[in-house]
C-alpha cells in the first residue's frame, strides 16, 4: 500500500471541501430557485426583486454552513461575515450582468412558455437564465470564499 504524501492529503482535503461546497451550493440553489419561482412565477414579482430575495435567503444559509462545515473556519466571525458579504456583492453583480446579457442582449427573455415541453412555465426564459447565471455566481463565489473569506493557510 502506497503511503499518502502531504500533496496527496492536500488534494484529498480539497476534493472533500469541493464536495461539501457543492452540497451547500445545491441547498442554496434549491432555496434560491424555489424563492425565485414562488415570487416571480407564482406571485408575479419582478425578476430583480425575486432574484435578490432568493439570493439573500441563500446567502444566509451559505455563510452558516460554509463557515462551520465546509471551511471549518476559526477567527473573527464578523470579519468573515463582512468578507463573505463583500464576495456575495461582487458575485451578485457578476450574476446580474450575466442575467442582463442573456435576457436583453441575447434575447432569452422572449423564449416561449413551452420551451421545456415537460415543464411549461410563465417567464420560461427568465427561469432558464436564472439557472445559468447561478452557475457563474457559484463558481466565482467558491473562488472568493476559498481564497479570501475562509482562506486556510494549510491547504
Amino acid at each position: 500500500m502506497k503511503k499518502m504524501t502531504l500533496k496527496d492529503e492536500k488534494t484529498r482535503q480539497t476534493a472533500v471541501q469541493l464536495l461539501k461546497y457543492g452540497a451547500i451550493g445545491m441547498s442554496n440553489t434549491i432555496i434560491t430557485l424555489a424563492t425565485f419561482y414562488l415570487l416571480n412565477t407564482l406571485l408575479g414579482a419582478p425578476y430583480g426583486l425575486a432574484n435578490v430575495t432568493g439570493y439573500v435567503l441563500g446567502v444566509i444559509n451559505s455563510f452558516v454552513w460554509n463557515r462551520t462545515w465546509v471551511f471549518k473556519a476559526k477567527g473573527n466571525v464578523w470579519r468573515q461575515a463582512a468578507l463573505f458579504l463583500g464576495g456575495f456583492a461582487v458575485c451578485m453583480i457578476l450574476q446580474g450582468l450575466v442575467s442582463w446579457i442573456l435576457l436583453e442582449a441575447v434575447g432569452m427573455k422572449d423564449l416561449p412558455e413551452d420551451v421545456i415541453p415537460f415543464l411549461p412555465m410563465k417567464n420560461a426564459g427568465q427561469n432558464i437564465v436564472m439557472l445559468i447565471a447561478m452557475v457563474v455566481y457559484t463558481l466565482a463565489n467558491y473562488v472568493w470564499n476559498r481564497t479570501v473569506t475562509f482562506k486556510d493557510k494549510e491547504l
